[in-house]
């Protein structure tokens, strides 16, 4: 059985069939990671979520932050405005309710100990081990599978808290959770949030780091696969794999066969934003 990751696929669904076909993926025997953002600013966004479900247990997905307003957006605590247009064709869908359903209660963490490798949307501080990690992800994962996440939802927005501390509690703990897995990129000199800047890593400014680049990370010894910040592109290390190669920019979608020694698939892609 071969295990790939596949950065954000945002609605690509012809180049994501084409990667498929170019590793030989067979869902009878092999399994997909998926880094989240199936949806958004991509062609065929209602094509790959209808498509990605069909995959069964073949695929794991986490959530990303357009997965995440596509919930908020059904229920309208979000407005689309340009951004995400190409979400109301999910929204005017036949089997929307049933999409949406299968979508929220996707996790927003995945592990696997035989692989050492941990996956989420966006990224994973420094103060949380793989372990917390898991536990902070369930916390948030058991709101948005409940009868009620539509309390949760309509908080889930804001930069703040930007650090976190054990002493969080209620809505502001979990929106720091989810800040965390599905947006962050950057970190200041005090170890906080960081939302202004999503451009390369090196150009974040005096004091800003990546999150993956702060010292003494609880999460350290274990690979992080993720996806979230196309601007960084493809990075593979014994630390991190970071796979959103930016397709839905007209750039690659990138599979790694996660196995000792990793090995990368692309296709070129020829979508670009809407």
């Amino acid at each position: 059985m071969a295990i790939y990751a596949i950065g954000d696929l945002q609605g690509c669904y012809d180049p994501f069939r084409r990667l498929l076909d170019k590793i030989g993926f067979d869902p009878e025997k092999d399994r997909l990671w998926l880094t989240g953002d199936l949806v958004n600013r991509g062609p065929k966004s209602l094509k790959t979520l209808r498509y990605v479900r069909q995959l069964g247990k073949a695929v794991v997905t986490v959530l990303g932050n357009h997965d995440l307003h596509l919930i908020a957006l059904a229920h309208d605590v979000r407005y689309s405005g340009s951004k995400f247009s190409s979400l109301w064709k999910i929204l005017a869908a036949d089997d929307c309710d049933e999409l949406l359903d299968w979508l929220r209660k996707r996790p927003l963490a995945h592990y696997s100990k035989k692989l050492n490798t941990l996956m989420v949307h966006a990224g994973v501080p420094p103060q949380w081990s793989v372990r917390k990690t898991l536990r902070r992800a369930a916390e948030v994962e058991a709101e948005l599978r409940s009868d009620n996440f539509l309390n949760f939802v309509e908080r889930m927005y804001g930069n703040t808290p930007d650090k976190w501390s054990g002493e969080l509690r209620g809505y502001d703990r979990m929106r720091f959770i989810v800040n965390c897995l599905t947006r962050m990129r950057m970190l200041d000199a005090d170890g906080r949030l960081d939302f202004s800047y999503n451009g390369p890593p090196g150009n974040g400014g005096k004091g800003l780091v990546p999150w993956y680049d702060a010292a003494d990370a609880r999460w350290h010894g274990t690979r992080i696969v993720f996806g979230h910040w196309s601007a960084l592109g493809l990075v593979v290390n014994d630390d991190i794999v970071a796979i959103d190669t930016g397709c839905v920019w007209g750039r690659k979608l990138t599979a790694v066969k996660l196995s000792k020694k990793p090995r990368i698939a692309q296709v070129q892609c020829s979508e670009q934003s809407t």
